[in-house]
This record gives C-alpha cells, structure tokens and sequence, in this order.
C-alpha cells in the first residue's frame, strides 16, 4: 500500500469512527468532557469532531478506538457494524 492509498483508507476508517460517536459514547452513557478526557483532547475538539465539523487525526482515531475497544458494551458495537472486518483496518495499523 503506497502512502496516498494509505492516507485514503485512514480517512475511510476516520470516518466510520466519527459517525458511530454519538452511538458509541451514548452505549457508555458518558459526556462528551469525559471522553474527551480519557483520550487528552479538549472537550471542544471532541465535541466538533462528534458533529463533524473537524476531522479527526490519526492520534484522536487510535485513542478513541483503544478506548472504545476497551469496554465490552461498545466494543461489540463496532465489531456488530464490521469495523474490524474492513479491508483497510489491518493495513493501516502497519503504518505509522
């Protein structure tokens, strides 16, 4: 995977994560400031990024993921919508 291609796919995958926000902060019943917390981003950033009016980094991706792949409830939500299933999960994962 050349880099152009990688820098598609992680946009691709950003943007799975950020419309599943709401659902998945929501399946833990926490506030956007306590999320935004757990991940070291400001409750601001989180809250544009929630109502996609910014795009998210790589770095906010990986923290959110690891978050939300950390607690059963939403973990099984992402694996019910096929997050992990999607042909670019494991490929951009090699990549820094």
């Amino acid at each position: 995977m050349d880099k152009e291609e990688l820098t598609v796919q992680r946009e691709v995958l950003i943007n799975i994560l950020t419309s599943e926000l709401p659902v998945l902060r929501a399946k833990m019943g926490i506030s956007q400031e306590d999320i935004s917390q757990r991940v070291g981003i400001s409750r601001q950033t989180y809250s544009l990024i929630e109502s996609k009016k910014q795009k998210m980094t790589w770095v906010t991706f990986m923290a959110l993921l690891a978050f939300f792949e950390n607690n059963e409830g939403t973990k099984q939500l992402l694996n019910a919508i096929g997050f992990f299933k999607n042909s670019a999960f494991s490929e951009c994962l090699k990549y820094k």
